[in-house]
């Protein structure tokens, strides 16, 4: 890849030269522009700089990016056996998958291979923060399936997380809760952890932090609902916390769920919460244009359904 070549405005005289160029490429962390000006990446008349350097304005620079630095021999060897990752959607810019139940998204160091792990093996290239595995956007829980979208390149991950701070990210997800919930309704509240158990979220807390979502019905089940909901906020457990509270538990859900939730004999069949990212559309930074997809009801999920529908 050729030089990028950056004209500094007069404005930014003064200004220092990793400071200036973490605010003016787009995706191009503070601590990656130290690291690309160290190594000699980053040249202003053909000589090298250093980190410090303050502009005078009018100069320019010429940054290069080295080859990627692979995944470690242990990732790639966990990505050879790990599970199928069904692909909703691929372009220059990012993937969606369709994430199983029990995978985690980023590298956990355990015997099962992370999101990251298995797209980095299977489906290059990527290239972020100088390593070819993909970046991480937005995340699942490792027991929620469906839609997940992850970037290809630095570039891309700074358009996304604008996409999804603007609100122009629709994420849906289906999940099975106990009791008849009414037709529709939007939740919001504080968040924050729970003060007693630091491993749980909650909204019975002061927080200066948000959390919101909406919901309507898909079907009436027998002693429970099928609801899609909308997220307006991606706190995380949100989904669980929140309906929890409402006094309508997900499913199965261990952390926030009931004794019932958990004994349920719907439970038993699905194994873990019933929370599946259903539908997933945004704009892609490859095509300028709207990407949507949405992953198709698993196995265990639509087991609990039968069940539930007696």
């Amino acid at each position: 890849m050729s030089p990028q070549k950056i004209s500094v405005p007069r404005e930014a005289a003064g200004e220092r030269l990793d400071k200036f160029l973490s605010a003016h490429v787009p995706g191009l962390s503070l601590e990656r522009a130290r690291a690309l000006i160290e190594k000699g990446h980053v040249l202003i008349r053909g000589k090298k700089c250093q980190v410090t350097r303050k502009l005078w304005g009018g100069e320019e620079i010429e940054l290069s990016r080295p080859p990627p630095r692979p995944p470690t021999r242990a990732s790639m060897s966990r990505s050879a056996e790990g599970p199928t990752l069904p692909v909703l959607h691929d372009d220059a810019s990012l993937v969606i998958v369709n994430k199983p139940t029990g995978l985690v998204v980023e590298p956990a160091g355990g015997s099962v291979p992370s999101v990251v792990e298995l797209l980095a093996a299977r489906l290059p290239p990527f290239d972020v923060e100088g390593l070819a595995q993909p970046g991480v956007v937005h995340r699942l829980d490792r027991e929620t399936s469906g839609c997940l979208v992850l970037a290809r390149t630095d570039e891309a991950v700074a358009a996304l997380d604008r996409a999804f701070q603007e609100k122009r990210v629709d994420k849906r997800y289906w999940a099975i809760v106990l009791g008849e919930t009414p037709e529709r309704d939007r939740l919001e509240a504080p968040y924050g952890r729970d003060p007693k158990n630091p491993r749980l979220f909650t909204t019975k807390v002061r927080s200066a932090r948000r959390a919101a979502l909406s919901y309507e019905v898909r079907e009436r089940l027998k002693g429970a609902t099928l609801v899609e909901v909308k997220l307006e906020t991606g706190r995380t457990h949100q989904i669980r916390v929140q309906m929890a509270e409402a006094g309508y538990p997900v499913l199965a859900d261990s952390l926030y769920g009931t004794e019932e939730t958990r004994a349920h004999p719907a439970a038993k069949e699905i194994g873990r919460h019933a929370l599946h990212a259903v539908r997933l559309s945004l704009p892609s930074p490859a095509t300028s244009g709207v990407v949507g997809v949405e992953a198709p009801l698993p196995e265990d999920f639509q087991r609990a359904l039968a069940m539930l529908r007696g």
